[in-house]
């Protein structure tokens, strides 16, 4: 196309090709799909399982924030109502503004939503004045009153650069920025300077303006000085409020504020829930409960326990893994049409076609299920469909079943075990969990050490613990667990009604004469010898037996039961990838192998590699020093091969102006990405950093 003007103009042409279509999740889903007969059913199970638990844990964060959102907000409602009293002046000085320093911890990621829902309850019941800043969008003063500006009065706000450097070298002076705080005055409180009539009425017309420092640690402090200095000016005519989101300690604002500008704040410390404990309260409610049917094994689990603990301390990041874990599942697990409720399981297994069937009967749990049937029964199973689907129905009800009971004993356990001495089975129940996913837990010797110190326990101990596991089984809707909280409640009946004997040991610690101690040693003496137990000992062991029968009968590893990989996801390998990335491998991979990389327009795999992959792999036949002269005439010798040049003419390898730029270029680019760094011991060589390749 072409185009004849006398004057110079842009011309649009649209293209020609067409648009390519639009794809869904749901295509994106099906794309490379296995089994992609069921993909919509599949993919529908995804997506309904993940809003369930997109909300639940929504509704977990709200809960886990209640309690110092609510403080907060008391907090903001106690200083706006303080200004409006006569006292005013006596409770706090005109120069001070109200600073609530609300430590997070260093789980940054998790902050967000944090802030996201206080500002949210703030503009619902207290301001619709808030403001929240980051660090990395004010870098300069006046780009944080601009922020600030902007969003509390919903306008662009355009600054004059000279009038605000002039501010900032005055160290915030009031009079190149007062015209923007006036007309934000004016905006919320009508004729500035009117004399209030009714502290309730002014109340309502002027409630206070919030700024929300979301990272305190990552401010300039000189930047943060001074934007403290300004609004001190004005905190007469303005209701200002500050909330410094603090990550690590709150000494943290003694050392970024001198006394002279922190003395300009009335500072209030709120201190947050842990993400520990943020995470055993996740855990609890979204991996132990039989309310979601997508489970982890044992390394999956330790991978994203992992990487919360020695990565990120962020429970947002450990539920998106869980988010990849369940993507993944349903994607490559044909069968994962049977994760779901118990009813639509066994309709979805009536539904199953023949090529699933087969792959139900080549699960390693389904084989070792066939070599325990009789020779019949498996002739029946392996060329039966209709009695298959019969028998998937059925354990597929006992695998449900196994989930009903498994969690409820699992913190019975640890209920029992969480206050021992040492904490042998672990002190959070993930790390029960995970030891009972790994192997039969009554086989560890950890568990052996559990029982024989609940062996020791006192009569007031061992009640509590009893009446706590009651509680647990209470509103468990399970036959066995019925069966089991019934006789546990007699045998707490029994402990209640025994009396407590005094042991021969504790007369020792009373004052008494020779005859007298040696009369209790010989009772002592005796009563060893005989070894009878009492009726205490009698009902603590046999309430202990009965809990480690519990344990054997219902805390058994999901492989040992069968179709249990419809259900658990086991790819530990896959969730490790995504989620820890190594981006040198991926590095050296694109600089060794271009070609999967690099594509013309037409998809064609180009032949030309960058001159930065030539520098790579030449850079590799070195040794820890490398000549910056020897690798020029090395790149210089292979771009001219590459380029076609014949290797007999004169100029073939010869350093010209354009490939010494472009090697220069290539070295830069590797130094920068840490593969070589210069070195004092020759001027003329480089020192290698990394060693091997992909």
């Amino acid at each position: 196309m072409s185009t004849s003007s006398v004057s110079k103009g842009c011309f649009v042409f649209k293209p020609s090709a067409k648009k390519r279509k639009t794809l869904s999740p749901k295509d994106y889903f099906s794309d490379g799909c296995e089994g992609a007969e069921n993909s919509d059913v599949r993919f529908k199970l995804c997506q309904d399982l993940w809003d369930k638990i997109k909300t639940d844990t929504e509704v977990l964060q709200d809960e886990l924030n209640r309690k110092i959102l609510d403080s907060l907000l008391d907090f903001t409602r106690k200083c706006s109502s303080t200004r409006q009293h006569s006292d005013w002046a006596l409770q706090m000085r005109a120069s001070e503004i109200p600073t609530a320093a609300l430590v997070l911890g260093v789980n940054v990621p998790d902050h967000d939503m944090t802030f996201q829902s206080l500002s949210e309850l703030l503009q619902q019941s207290v301001t619709p004045h808030v403001a929240s800043v980051q660090a990395k969008e004010c870098g300069a003063l006046k780009h944080l009153m601009k922020r600030v500006l902007e969003r509390l009065m919903d306008t662009v706000v355009a600054v004059d650069d000279d009038e605000e450097e002039a501010a900032e070298q005055t160290n915030g002076q009031l009079k190149e920025i007062s015209p923007f705080f006036t007309g934000f005055q004016k905006s919320n409180s009508g004729t500035p300077g009117k004399k209030r009539s009714s502290p309730v009425k002014d109340e309502q017309q002027q409630p206070p303006v919030v700024v929300i420092f979301k990272d305190l640690e990552a401010f300039n402090p000189r930047v943060l000085q001074d934007f403290i200095l300004i609004c001190s000016r004005y905190i007469d005519r303005l209701p200002l409020m500050f909330i410094f989101g603090i990550a690590t300690s709150p000494s943290t604002i003694q050392h970024m504020l001198p006394h002279s500008v922190s003395s300009l704040l009335c500072i209030e410390l709120f201190q947050s829930l842990s993400c520990t404990q943020h995470l055993a309260t996740v855990i609890d409610k979204l991996i132990l409960t039989n309310d979601f049917p997508f489970k982890l094994n044992s390394k999956v689990m330790q991978v994203l326990i992992s990487i919360f603990l020695y990565h990120d301390f962020s429970v947002r990041n450990f539920i998106k893994g869980v988010q990849l874990a369940l993507l993944e599942h349903f994607h490559s697990q044909p069968l994962s049409v049977l994760c779901c409720k118990k009813k639509d399981a066994q309709l979805n297994v009536m539904q199953l076609s023949h090529r699933n069937l087969e792959r139900i009967k080549q699960l390693p749990s389904f084989k070792r299920y066939i070599e325990k049937q009789e020779p019949q029964e498996q002739a029946s199973l392996l060329n039966d469909d209709t009695h298959l689907k019969e028998v998937c129905k059925k354990l597929i009800k006992d695998l449900h079943k196994y989930h009903k009971n498994y969690y409820p004993i699992l913190s019975c356990l640890h209920t029992l075990t969480s206050s021992l001495p040492r904490y042998p089975l672990g002190k959070q129940i993930r790390e029960l969990h995970l030891t009972c996913l790994e192997k039969n837990v009554w086989e560890n010797e950890d568990y052996q050490s559990a029982m024989k110190l609940l062996k020791m326990l006192a009569k007031d101990e061992l009640i509590t613990l009893l009446q706590r596991c009651a509680e647990i089984l209470q509103p468990v809707k399970s036959k066995k667990i019925k069966e089991a909280l019934v006789h546990l409640e007699e045998l707490f009946f029994s402990l209640s009604g025994i009396k407590t004997i005094t042991s021969p040991m504790k007369n020792l610690q009373k004052k008494t004469d020779l005859f007298q101690l040696q009369k209790t040693l010989l009772e002592m003496n005796e009563s060893r010898r005989s070894k009878k137990l009492s009726p205490f000992e009698v009902l603590r062991n046999e309430a202990l037996d009965f809990i480690d029968d519990l344990v054997k009968k219902h805390l058994s590893p999901p492989e040992s039961h069968t179709l249990n990989e419809v259900c658990y996801y086991s790819s530990s390998a896959t969730v490790r990838r995504h989620l820890n990335a190594t981006p040198r491998t991926c590095i050296q991979a694109a600089l060794s192998s271009p070609y999967y990389y690099l594509q013309t327009e037409d998809g064609s795999v180009s032949n030309a590699a960058p001159d930065i992959c030539i520098a790579y792999k030449l850079h590799l036949e070195c040794g820890r020093l490398i000549n910056l002269c020897d690798w020029l005439e090395a790149y210089s010798t292979v771009v001219s091969a590459a380029e076609g040049n014949d290797p007999d003419s004169d100029n073939f390898g010869k350093v010209d102006d354009v490939k010494h730029a472009r090697f220069i270029r290539a070295v830069s680019e590797l130094e920068f990405l840490g593969f070589i760094k210069s070195t004092k011991q020759k001027t003329d060589h480089v020192a290698r950093l990394t060693w091997g390749g992909c």
